[in-house]
């Protein structure tokens, strides 16, 4: 390519500098503070959950030893699935390379160059990186060089350069400053997308990346770096934002707020769609990913394509793909192992996912067949009560009300006592939802906390202070101390029930 104006640099043909050998890079040695976040493995106890009740070897968590190199992680949860064994050594970028990107990016900084001029630029620099795009992309200064140039360069050099690096992009996802160049090239690609004639390229150049992260997911979504990269890998296929929120985790405020219905649900719209994507590579990387792990993100990019959905939930359910026709998804064979399993942590988290995502005609079946007249022992558990949440956060029908109600509605004094009141919050919401059994719930609840030989007065302050009132040994003569926090699911209960239609009803019963 010729270079254009005279700020514009040539490509560097001929190198006269030395080529320092392989070495050891040492800036990546330092242990990023943040690292991988823990994963609570027991749900008792904890509330920061989606519901509401909720060798240590010297790698850092990029899966980088401290000698610079980087290595595949190896999981026994995983031992069907291919994982690459192979240590990845780094080479320090020569001199002259770094000089040579110092020069462009005080060029930048300089804003002496015209657009033109600038996608020159990037283009001769970026042909400068073949064959050295893993050692550029994972040093801490020139990285944000690079990444000005996959933002600034035409579609041709940079699709040529992820081509190019196409077998290193894992490495370069899982690495703490190559993350944040991976990220800005697929990015970059998506604003490309803009242009119709750029879509074939931009496919082939995907369909190369996507074939590299299938052969080995589990390191990327194990990464605190690379499963940033693959979520938005992800949501170009998908065609959606590559910040949308509905890809990434979903924090547990937000799902508190979607089941206590302060908020429009998910699944109501989404117009974060921006081109049509590339939904044969979003099957294929899905496929992959449902093979290994995080089976819920694939299955919340599933989302309306309900066909997907009712072939591989009950799969993830444990039925064979024999067993799956339509009127009959669930074979009765698995339905106690789903139940038992939904007493687990992981389980359980998946489990509220595919209630969430499933087709109507999918969660009808397990309702009646996984949790009809067994509602109130999985609510009674530490890890199915969030499942029982979920289901009823996602009820359809009045009638699925009814038989909720059968199962739990006597059951609130009870259900208080063992510290589940999200149970019965998400029960409140759907009956405000679903404008059934309004008056009912408000009963109930009132019946839970106080007594008919107490004064209905008492009933506000109970919820408000939920926790410390069902503490007391003496309820009788309990009152509220001074300087007690309030119970954040006793408040959001009240608020809930104040949002009922028949609100002067539910003033009387609280005697408000």
């Amino acid at each position: 390519m010729v270079s254009i104006g005279s700020k514009a640099l040539p490509l560097r043909r001929h190198r006269t500098g030395n080529f320092v050998g392989d070495s050891i890079m040492g800036e990546d040695d330092l242990s990023y503070k943040q690292g991988k976040r823990k994963k609570g493995m027991n749900r008792k106890g904890s509330r920061d959950g989606h519901g509401f009740d909720g060798d240590n070897s010297k790698k850092n968590a990029s899966g980088r030893r401290s000698d610079g190199s980087v290595e595949a992680r190896n999981t026994s949860m995983h031992q069907n699935t291919p994982v690459s064994q192979t240590t990845f050594v780094r080479k320090q970028v020569d001199p002259e390379m770094a000089k040579y990107f110092l020069e462009i990016a005080n060029l930048f900084e300089s804003s002496g160059v015209d657009l033109e001029e600038r996608s020159v630029i990037c283009g001769n620099a970026l042909e400068e990186t073949r064959g050295k795009e893993y050692e550029i992309a994972t040093d801490y200064i020139i990285s944000h060089t690079l990444q000005t140039l996959l933002d600034g360069c035409d579609v041709d050099h940079l699709c040529g350069f992820l081509r190019s690096c196409a077998k290193d992009f894992p490495y370069i996802a899982m690495d703490r400053s190559g993350s944040h160049v991976a990220e800005t090239a697929i990015k970059s690609l998506s604003n490309h997308l803009q242009d119709n004639d750029a879509y074939s390229v931009i496919e082939e150049t995907l369909t190369m990346l996507c074939k590299v992260v299938v052969a080995n997911p589990v390191d990327l979504m194990c990464c605190c770096y690379g499963s940033h990269v693959l979520r938005s890998l992800l949501c170009l296929c998908k065609g959606v934002t590559i910040d949308s929120s509905e890809f990434h985790g979903t924090k547990s405020s937000t799902v508190l707020a979607g089941r206590l219905n302060f908020k429009a649900s998910q699944r109501d719209g989404d117009d974060s769609q921006l081109h049509q994507g590339f939904p044969d590579l979003l099957k294929f990387l899905m496929a992959g990913m449902l093979n290994c792990t995080r089976k819920d993100t694939a299955l919340k990019l599933l989302v309306g394509n309900d066909e997907e959905l009712l072939h591989a939930i009950p799969i993830l359910l444990g039925c064979t793909k024999k067993d799956i026709v339509e009127g009959n998804y669930i074979e009765m064979a698995v339905v106690r192992d789903v139940g038992d399993l939904m007493k687990e942590t992981a389980f359980s988290r998946l489990m509220e996912v595919i209630l969430e995502v499933a087709p109507e005609i999918l969660y009808n079946e397990m309702f009646t067949k996984v949790f009809k007249n067994s509602l109130f022992e999985l609510s009674s558990h530490h890890c199915g009560n969030f499942v029982v949440q979920a289901l009823i956060s996602h009820a359809r029908h009045p009638d699925q009300m009814e038989l909720i109600w059968e199962e739990l509605g006597p059951n609130f004094k009870d259900l208080l006592e063992m510290g589940r009141s999200g149970v019965i919050a998400s029960l409140i919401a759907a009956s405000q939802r679903l404008h059934c059994y309004e008056q009912k719930c408000c009963q109930a609840l009132a019946a839970a906390v106080c007594s008919a030989d107490d004064s209905p007065r008492l009933i506000v302050p109970r919820i408000l202070f939920l926790d410390n009132y069902f503490r007391s040994e003496d309820k009788s003569n309990w009152t509220w101390v001074s300087g007690v926090k309030m119970h954040t699911m006793g408040s959001l209960i009240l608020q809930a029930v104040f949002r009922y239609q028949n609100l002067e009803a539910v003033k009387s019963t609280y005697a408000i």
